[in-house]
């Protein structure tokens, strides 16, 4: 495979499963040495870690609950301290908290508070962090929803909402950080075969209703979404900046 990424280092959050990890797992094939944070999954981090390593890439796993904006520092710290510098931001980590309408009187106030405080807050605090000391002609990228661009259905205005906010912020950013050479993008995937969207399936219409509305019916896989990340994290994509890239088989047209 062509390590078009070797000597580079890479730093996904949340990277303990899901799309993080399989993410993690391409650009360690594309050659870079890879950091992954994780809040509570340290054997399923160490797992990942373990799978990278194999790869012939240096790898290490990093306790840092997004939730916690003090964490932001100190992540990125430890980052720079064993790699020596940090060029790939891959912000991953998120929840999903979905369901309940605005007008629900059972609304759980603090728990959709929560996601944004870990989806919007905890990411902005990590790229606050990065920014200080990502190598010119860097990477930033943002795992967004397809729900951040269209709303077909009820129950996600919070979780729709803090995936549309990291647009507006991507786009401000990629123009202060554009004299460094460093590119800031979001990709929005549609749903996809991971824990998170397993643990929100029942507050969503049925899977033939999502399929409907798919053009291309079927969800997302990790490995197609993970390539998109890895090219807009290598050296063909240097002119790519400030742009939300849709991989959702149509969902929304």
């Amino acid at each position: 495979m062509n390590q078009i990424l070797k000597g580079k280092v890479a730093l996904v959050t949340g990277g303990s499963r899901g799309l993080g990890a399989v993410t993690a797992e391409k650009l360690a094939e594309l050659g870079a040495n890879v950091a992954i944070s994780y809040a509570a999954s340290a054997g399923k981090a160490e797992a990942v870690v373990a799978k990278l390593r194999k790869l012939g890439v240096s790898a290490m796993a990093i306790k840092a609950d997004q939730s916690d904006l003090s964490t932001a520092k100190p992540l990125i710290e430890t980052v720079i301290a064993e790699f020596g510098k940090l060029d790939i931001l891959v912000n991953n980590a998120g929840i999903a908290i979905q369901g309940q309408r605005v007008d629900d009187p059972l609304l759980d106030g603090e728990k959709y508070n929560r996601q944004w405080q870990v989806n919007v807050m905890g990411t902005i605090a990590n790229t606050r962090a990065a920014a200080l000391k990502l190598s010119d002609g860097g990477r930033i990228i943002f795992i967004g929803s397809g729900l951040g661009s269209c709303v077909p259905f009820p129950g996600v205005a919070d979780y729709a909402a803090t995936k549309w906010a990291l647009v507006g912020y991507a786009k401000g950013i990629a123009r202060d950080l554009g004299p460094r050479n460093i590119t800031v993008n979001v990709i929005q995937p549609g749903i996809m075969p991971t824990d998170m969207a397993a643990d929100v399936a029942g507050e969503l219409p049925d899977r033939e209703a999502i399929l409907d509305m798919h053009p291309i019916r079927r969800i997302a896989n990790l490995e197609e979404v993970a390539d998109i990340v890895c090219y807009i994290a290598g050296p063909s994509a240097g002119y790519i900046n400030g742009e939300t890239v849709n991989l959702a088989g149509g969902f929304g047209i």
